[in-house]
């Protein structure tokens, strides 16, 4: 028999070896350097484009990195954090705006489902290379995704965070209430961390729903406040 094969971020921890778990692949932190230094040359704004560096750092060098393949929560954790803190920071620090903000809310919308499907999942752990495929079209698309909404008019960025929340919070359902588990991946992984696998989904699927379709909420309420303001205070 033919062994499983490794993830990028290598076989799922014990609780007792995470804190050893750092991720030193030099070609990852090559692409970091290489990363933190175009920075000048897209003459980005520094603040929100080292804080986007540092928060690619955590996810992919720290012990963050093993516990994804420990569990699918903490994996949906990474994607959030890929796509709603660290992708606004780019689209922030990087001069200019984005077109084509249909567009990338629809593409981010399958991107994002596609990744979190059963096939698509277990293919991204059973090969580097769509791994990184699987982190990069998550970042991009929710780069160009930020920076349509920051170029567009406020209502038609209301429209497509909105539109973002409720597709967020319906994988998320869908992952909370599924009464059997998804991902075969996390059959035998997630026990040592006190999660069956499909308390783990349901984990996953809360963290989806409640927390990444709240931000889209909060942004879009944001947006929205920001706009009735200035209406009201052009017409005072």
């Amino acid at each position: 028999m033919q062994p499983a094969p490794i993830p990028y971020c290598g076989s799922a921890p014990l609780p007792i070896d995470l804190w050893g778990r750092w991720n030193p692949d030099p070609v990852l932190l090559a692409g970091l350097l290489i990363a933190f230094a175009l920075g000048r040359a897209l003459r980005a704004r520094p603040g929100p484009y080292l804080a986007g560096c540092f928060i690619a750092f955590l996810l992919f060098v720290s012990p963050l990195c093993a516990l994804s393949s420990a569990l699918f929560s903490v994996r949906v954790v990474d994607h959030l954090v890929l796509t709603t803190i660290a992708a606004p920071l780019f689209a922030l620090a990087l001069p200019g705006g984005g077109r084509g903000l249909a567009g990338w809310t629809g593409a981010h919308t399958v991107i994002f489902w596609a990744w979190h499907s059963p096939v698509g999942y277990t293919l991204a752990l059973s090969s580097d290379a769509v791994y990184w495929l699987m982190q990069f079209t998550l970042l991009g698309s929710a780069l160009c995704f930020w920076r349509a909404v920051r170029a567009a008019a406020p209502t038609a960025g209301v429209a497509a965070l909105l539109a973002t929340m409720v597709q967020m919070g319906l994988l998320g359902a869908l992952l909370t209430f599924t009464t059997q588990p998804l991902y075969s991946w996390h059959a035998v992984t997630t026990q040592a961390w006190g999660l069956s696998p499909l308390e783990d989904q349901q984990l996953a699927g809360l963290i989806m729903w409640v927390v990444g379709g709240g931000f889209y909420l909060s942004v879009a309420l944001r947006l929205a406040n920001r706009w009735l303001t200035g209406r009201q205070a052009a017409t005072a």
